[in-house]
C-alpha cells in the first residue's frame, strides 16, 4: 500500500486516496456532506470523510466522549435497528456510519464525535462547543436545540444543527443519483454560497449591528469548516453573504 492510500471495507474493489479539494461531497460512509480532506476513488467517485474512514479502521474499539461519560459508543456501519434514528450531536437523521452507545441508545455521526471543542478563529476569536447552550443561537433564535459553538464572551451562540441545515439546504441539489448509483456534480461551483446564511437573530442596538453580524460571520465560517469535517479547511467566500452592509 502506497503513502496516502488507503483499504477500506465500505470499498473492498479499490484502494482509496487521501486528497484535499474545496469541491463538496457526499460522505459514502455517513452520508452527509463534507468538503476540504477526504479518502477518495477517482475509479467509483466514491468519497470518505477523514473522521469515517478512520472510525472504521480504529485500533481502538470503543469511543468515549466528555459530554456523555457513562455512555461506551461502539462504531457501526449502519444504524441498529429498524427504527429511524438521529444524531445526538447535530439532530440530523443517522443513514450510514455511526458511533452507538448500546445502553443508552445515544448516537453520534464521526464528524460529530470529532468536533473540536475549541475552535480558534482569525483576531483572538475563540468558539466553544456546549452540549446545552443558555443563549439563543444566533441563526434561529431558539436555545437548546442541540450542541453549539459559542463565543468565549457568550454573546453569540450557533448550533451545530443550524450549521448543517444551511449546508444540505444549500446543496441537495448538488448530486443527483444517476446511473448505478453514481453520484453526479450539479453546480461548476468550487464553493457553492450558502443559502439562508443572511438570516440572523440578534437584538443588538443600531450601533452594534455590524459588528455583531462581522463576529457572528467569522464564527460561522469556522464552524462550518468543522462540521464539514475539516477544521483546517479554508472555505473563502462562503461566509460573503452573512455580513450585513
Amino acid at each position: 500500500m502506497k503513502y496516502g492510500e488507503l483499504s477500506h471495507f465500505s470499498h473492498p474493489q479499490h484502494q482509496l486516496r487521501f486528497e484535499y479539494s474545496e469541491l463538496p461531497f457526499k460522505c459514502d460512509g455517513c452520508r452527509e456532506v463534507g468538503i476540504g480532506s477526504r479518502f477518495k476513488c477517482s475509479i467509483c467517485d466514491f468519497d470518505l470523510h477523514k473522521q469515517c474512514a478512520a472510525a472504521a479502521t480504529a485500533t481502538a474499539p470503543v469511543l468515549r466522549h466528555p459530554f456523555y461519560r457513562k455512555c461506551f459508543f461502539h462504531f457501526l456501519p449502519r444504524p441498529p435497528g429498524d427504527s429511524p434514528r438521529y444524531c445526538n450531536a447535530c439532530g440530523r437523521d443517522v443513514a450510514g456510519f455511526v458511533y452507538h452507545c448500546r445502553s443508552c441508545g445515544f448516537d453520534l455521526h464521526p464528524c460529530c464525535a470529532a468536533l473540536p471543542h475549541v475552535l480558534e478563529a482569525d483576531g483572538g476569536l475563540r468558539l466553544y462547543l456546549h452540549r446545552r447552550a443558555a443563549a439563543p443561537c444566533h441563526r434561529c433564535g431558539r436555545k437548546g436545540r442541540s450542541w453549539s459553538y459559542r463565543t468565549e464572551c457568550k454573546k453569540y451562540n450557533l448550533h451545530v444543527a443550524c450549521v448543517t441545515e444551511m449546508l444540505v439546504d444549500s446543496w441537495h441539489e448538488l448530486y443527483y443519483g444517476g446511473g448505478g448509483g453514481k453520484k453526479v456534480l450539479m453546480t461548476g461551483n468550487r464553493i457553492p454560497s450558502i443559502r439562508g446564511a443572511g438570516m440572523s437573530h440578534h437584538r443588538s442596538v443600531k450601533g452594534k449591528v455590524k459588528r455583531c453580524c462581522e463576529v457572528a460571520a467569522m464564527a460561522v465560517q469556522f464552524v462550518i469548516s468543522a462540521v464539514l469535517g475539516d477544521p483546517t479547511a479554508v472555505i473563502a467566500g462562503v461566509i460573503a453573504s452573512f455580513i450585513s452592509r
